[in-house]
């Protein structure tokens, strides 16, 4: 009988602080680890700004008919929240091991701007929403001690702050983080879309439309429309009714009211739309899919 491969010392590392299936927690409030051991197919997301760096299984992330993968050898970075479709690849033998960095975007925005200027760093590069990028030793490398740290908390609370600028900085500037510099730096159009997102956050439950939105951020409507969609793979109205039902999702997953009461939460005059665009966006009613949430993901934090 063939003997089961020897996990590597990261992967090692986050099964002993990923025990539980779904998300686990960690000392550190920016990193959590998903332990899952369920092939999924066309799972709807939304992920905050940060990186997922697999280090067992495999994922692929879709969008604009682009295919992001995320596996050993590649991690996934992220600039802006983006709605976007995922599959993934797990066993119980062979768990998907997963680190969720959440981007300081204060300290991102830091790093920025001591690396402009930088020859390394090709000042053309487009802003994106998403890159795939190979893995490198310098990122394995700062990720092995900072999972080490996460073991110790004497040891976590003297390094944990430093290992966390040190992942920031990899993350900018390894494979097509100019792209993610981009993104971040933000020219006169990427950043009237970026706060346009920003505006579209704190108001998505209004009844929020394209030529308003484009209207406060000093643009045409075109114009908008076209930057909007280059940026983040998704139309302005698309983005909006993908908020809402990820921000509903989450409502249900808490129990925080009857379907009727979250549907008017995140926006919905009519409780009967709000099911049927809840179904289609994500293959299960509301319930089914608040119940898929705590056996896949763990209860929502």
């Amino acid at each position: 009988m063939k003997s089961p491969p020897v996990p590597s010392p990261l992967v090692a590392l986050a099964a002993e602080l990923a025990p539980r299936p779904g998300y686990n927690a960690t000392l550190l409030p920016g990193i959590r680890i998903l332990r899952s051991e369920t092939i999924l197919e066309d799972v709807p997301v939304l992920y905050r700004p940060g990186a997922v760096f697999v280090l067992q299984g495999a994922k692929q992330g879709f969008l604009n008919g682009e295919v992001y993968r995320y596996d050993a050898d590649h991690y996934l970075a992220v600039s802006v929240p983006v709605p976007f479709r995922m599959a993934s690849q797990a066993s119980l033998e062979q768990p998907l091991l997963a680190i969720y960095f959440d981007f300081d975007l204060h300290l991102a925005a830091e790093i920025v701007t001591a690396l402009e200027g930088q020859v390394h760093h090709d000042e053309r590069a487009r802003a994106r929403s998403l890159v795939s990028s190979r893995m490198v030793t310098s990122i394995a490398d700062v990720l092995q001690r900072l999972l080490q740290a996460l073991r110790h908390p004497q040891e976590l609370a003297i390094l944990g702050q430093g290992l966390l600028r040190e992942l920031h900085y990899r993350v900018l500037v390894g494979p097509q983080g100019g792209s993610l510099m981009a993104a971040l730096r933000r020219n006169k159009t990427t950043d009237r879309i970026v706060q346009s997102l920003t505006l579209i956050r704190e108001r998505y439950n209004e009844g929020l439309s394209v030529p308003e939105l484009a209207a406060t951020a000093g643009m045409s409507v075109p114009s908008y429309h076209a930057g909007f969609k280059l940026l983040t793979g998704n139309t302005p109205i698309q983005y909006i009714k993908a908020l809402r039902l990820h921000e509903a999702r989450l409502m249900v997953a808490r129990r925080q009211g009857s379907m009727a009461v979250i549907a008017a939460e995140v926006g919905y005059a009519s409780p009967a739309q709000f099911s049927r665009d809840f179904k289609r966006h994500f293959h299960r009613s509301p319930r089914e899919e608040a119940r898929w949430m705590r056996e896949h993901l763990g209860e929502p934090a």
